[in-house]
């Protein structure tokens, strides 16, 4: 998940961001669904690359000539793909970042897709919104100056803004067209745009930041896709310095972390930058995610050198919070319980990223620092 941490990442080091064809030429339609077309015109409004005979899969691996594997996209997870049916394609588009696809499923709703790659469903976003946003705001008092890097759909911001004690939420988006068609599909996240406190910065998030004033922010929130070509730079080291640099002391991070069924290795790439990075605490927590590849998501904790930060036991629990409801919508997922819990770790996590071995479980209030 990291681009030059160590040799952890020689799995995505091969693919190199060969992602989508490798040379930027439209995917033709596959012969399954020219077949159904032809006999069922009807059913023109379920064709796209990625799917096939009404249902979605996220690309898939093959081999070229020589045998060696090549990925028509993602290759964080070869030899597995998560299907849905799909209802109707309600758009695909490509921006100058990305292709678009949004459809209806029967099962979670309309679901988003970047590249080929679930990104949220209705159904279940409200697991990864709810937990990269609250993880980090209830573990420190009264937080007032959020910057959000991504999080083009704007769930995270209508999470943030259940916060009443913020007074700023900055938002670093590099493509306008993810933020355009989730007003449109998904107006339930995109709600969190609506509030006052919410600045638009349309651009890089990296150079966004070389520009942030320092110790501007209470907390930094990483809502990006999965690392692979231009979201890679958001996992290294250089971007994760400069992220502790716009931090207050005892300010928070919190980045999307993989999930650790597949990436150990890159979580522990992350871990071992993030505890050289930042001075404070270093933790790893997780949360279910259904339509995720593996069914879990991460999240990486970190805490600039200050006043000490006990990410185990929310300090601003969300219960207690004036503006909960203020987005109109009750929380589906997170709870004070579950922030505890998602830092409790399975035991073969605990052993195969080194840098977990000797810490104390959660119940001994674990701290990687």
């Amino acid at each position: 998940m990291e681009g030059g941490a160590g040799k952890g990442l020689e799995c995505q080091k091969i693919m190199d961001g060969k992602a989508s064809n490798g040379k930027g030429l439209k995917k033709a339609i596959p012969s399954c669904c020219l077949k159904a077309k032809a006999s069922a015109p009807e059913n023109d409004a379920k064709c796209h690359s990625t799917v096939v005979s009404g249902w979605f899969s996220e690309p898939q691996s093959c081999s070229d000539k020589a045998g060696n594997l090549m990925y028509f996209n993602n290759p964080m997870w070869p030899g597995e793909a998560h299907s849905l049916k799909v209802e109707n394609i309600l758009f695909q588009g490509k921006s100058e970042f990305q292709e678009i696809l949004v459809f209806e499923s029967s099962a979670y709703g309309k679901v988003l897709v970047l590249d080929g790659i679930v990104q949220l469903s209705e159904k279940d976003e409200c697991a990864y919104q709810e937990m990269i946003a609250h993880l980090p705001l209830c573990s420190i008092e009264s937080p007032k100056r959020v910057l959000v890097v991504g999080g083009g759909d704007g769930g995270v911001l209508r999470e943030i803004s259940r916060h009443s004690s913020v007074e700023l939420i900055d938002i670093c988006e590099i493509d306008k067209m993810v933020i355009d068609v989730c007003k449109k599909f998904f107006p339930q996240l995109y709600v969190g745009f609506e509030d006052p406190r919410v600045q638009l910065h349309v651009g890089d998030a990296v150079e966004f930041l070389r520009h942030v004033p320092e110790g501007k922010y209470d907390a930094i929130i990483v809502d990006s896709s999965d690392p692979v070509g231009p979201a890679q730079e958001l996992v290294e080291r250089p971007f994760f310095e400069t992220t502790a640099r716009a931090l207050r002391p005892g300010g928070v991070l919190c980045n999307m972390a993989e999930s650790m069924w597949l990436h150990t290795h890159l979580i522990q790439d992350m871990l071992s930058i993030c505890r050289e990075t930042f001075k404070g605490s270093v933790h790893y927590a997780w949360a279910s995610v259904p339509t995720y590849p593996s069914g879990v998501i991460g999240f990486l904790l970190c805490s600039t050198e200050g006043p000490p930060v006990d990410f185990l036991h929310p300090v601003n629990p969300i219960e207690k919070l004036e503006g909960n409801l203020k987005c109109g919508r009750e929380l589906r997922f997170y709870n004070s319980e579950i922030h505890s819990a998602a830092f409790a770790l399975p035991s073969f996590v605990r052993r195969e990223v080194s840098i977990l071995h000797n810490s104390p479980t959660p119940a001994q209030r674990i701290c990687v620092s």
